[in-house]
């Protein structure tokens, strides 16, 4: 298990940042991250390397052009693997480490090629924003009830969600301090102030030699804001699409249901580091129950 909650996949291809703090500016570069992560895949990019030669070598090669040659280069071999694979790394040309680095990078445009066609799932939301749109009386799951209504109006009125939950993803895809408390005994985790930095440094970033493009495609990263107050504590605003099916909420899974996310928000406790961005609210358990309503909506 890692320490953050695991994000959907549905509509990832719009994304400019991915993980919940961005450290990582495509969605290749994402998919990369977990093989050699020792709490997940827990693999090393010269083994993978190998395999794909072994196994899928012909189909590599009719999609990325011929494979390197792989002699004398060791079975395992990582800058991030342990000692052993890190002193092999080390050991290797840089000729050698950069057709690594190339098979590597491909496996990560592959994931992400079949990532990018996974989109949400129409939800009773689109029907009823729908007819409301083109004028079409609502009919079956379109028309919703006088709760869900409510909770439209505050989701977009008082409870002011829309501010951050915009857009046909129901996300701003910006990063925001919202006081959700840390996890007892899981490391610190500053959120998006020390991710910035990561993804900077991250040889498989949109500045990197493994893009696709021009550099001019790499505005996200060249103009993204650093070491500002705002970003301490600072986390991706999650799609709401299917949120109602996606418990626990918040980064590292804080709170177990909608109802407990609703009544966050109307607190508005203070951050433990850095300022939240939200404002306590005045919501009756009316009008908590009432967004609840809206907000399964927006599931299949």
């Amino acid at each position: 298990d890692t320490n953050r909650r695991t994000m959907p996949l549905a509509g990832v291809a719009h994304d400019p940042w991915f993980f919940w703090d961005g450290r990582r500016d495509s969605l290749w570069a994402q998919a990369l991250t977990p093989l050699e992560n020792p709490l997940e895949q827990a693999g090393n990019r010269a083994a993978y390397a190998h395999y794909i030669k072994a196994r899928f070598g012909e189909r590599y090669e009719r999609i990325f052009g011929p494979l390197p040659d792989f002699s004398g280069m060791p079975l395992n071999a990582s800058p991030l693997g342990n000692d052993a694979e890190k002193a092999a790394w080390h050991a290797m040309s840089s000729a050698q480490r950069d057709a690594i680095n190339g098979v590597f990078v491909n496996i990560g445009k592959a994931i992400a090629a079949f990532e990018r066609s996974i989109a949400p799932a129409p939800a009773r939301f689109d029907r009823f924003a729908l007819d409301l749109a083109t004028g079409a009386e609502p009919k079956g799951d379109a028309v919703f009830s006088k709760q869900e209504i409510l909770g439209l109006k505050l989701f977009i009125g008082k409870a002011n969600c829309v501010t951050c939950h915009n857009g046909p993803r129901f996300t701003d895809n910006s990063f925001h301090n919202t006081g959700v408390p840390p996890v007892a005994g899981l490391p610190p985790d500053r959120g998006r102030i020390d991710a910035v930095h990561q993804v900077e440094a991250d040889p498989f970033n949109c500045l990197g030699a493994y893009r696709d493009g021009e550099v001019a495609a790499c505005g996200e990263l060249r103009f993204m804001v650093k070491n500002a107050p705002q970003l301490i504590r600072a986390y991706k605003t999650p799609s709401l699409r299917g949120a109602a099916t996606r418990p626990p909420y918040m980064h590292a899974g804080q709170f177990s249901s909608l109802d407990e996310v609703v009544a966050h928000y109307a607190k508005a406790a203070p951050s433990v580091e850095g300022v939240s961005e939200v404002h306590p609210l005045e919501l009756s358990d009316r009008e908590r129950a009432a967004l609840v309503a809206f907000l399964k909506t927006l599931s299949e």
